[in-house]
């Protein structure tokens, strides 16, 4: 088995062999059997048709350097980076423009549940108002609704207004 194997093996190696052969000889003499050859030939350099290298200027539009891609990146990125850190310098960009800007921002979950709250405990008391008013049909006592609704928005508006004159 393995000497079958190994008859398998050399007689396609020549057959391989015997191809390349032909492929060469047939590029030597310039009709290629398999059409064109896998390898192009670019003449940048050389003109065919006067048969003589060509001259190129350094200046030249074809040429493509990783120098001339960069040339003014340096001095841009120089001029960049001292903007910068003239700005970061600048002391009113270090200063918060409210002194209690942290504060507040700390206390605005805090404060919406107990918005909420409140809501909830207002909601509540107005519906215990209502309630006694139909059992008790009293016409007096929308009048007083209307006085509780007043002052409970002008406490609830007075710390707020309170607060915020001690900001300032």
């Amino acid at each position: 088995m393995v000497e079958t194997n190994l008859a398998a093996t050399t007689a396609a190696r020549k057959e391989r062999l015997i191809a390349l052969r032909k492929r060469k000889q047939a590029a030597e003499q310039g009709n290629g059997v398999d059409g064109p050859s896998h390898f192009a030939f670019k003449q940048r350099n050389f003109d065919p048709e006067t048969r003589q290298l060509r001259n190129r200027e350094r200046g030249e539009g074809g040429e493509d350097t990783v120098e001339a891609a960069v040339e003014g990146l340096a001095e841009s990125i120089l001029k960049e980076d001292e903007e910068k850190r003239k700005e970061e310098l600048d002391l009113f960009n270090i200063q918060p423009k409210r002194a209690n800007w942290d504060l507040k921002r700390d206390m605005t979950n805090r404060m919406a549940k107990l918005d909420r709250k409140t809501n909830e405990a207002i909601a509540t008391i107005f519906r215990q108002r209502l309630q006694s008013m139909k059992k008790g049909k009293d016409p007096a006592g929308e009048v007083d609704l209307i006085a509780g609704i007043h002052a409970a928005e002008q406490e609830r508006d007075d710390p707020r207004d309170a607060q915020s004159s001690d900001e300032e």
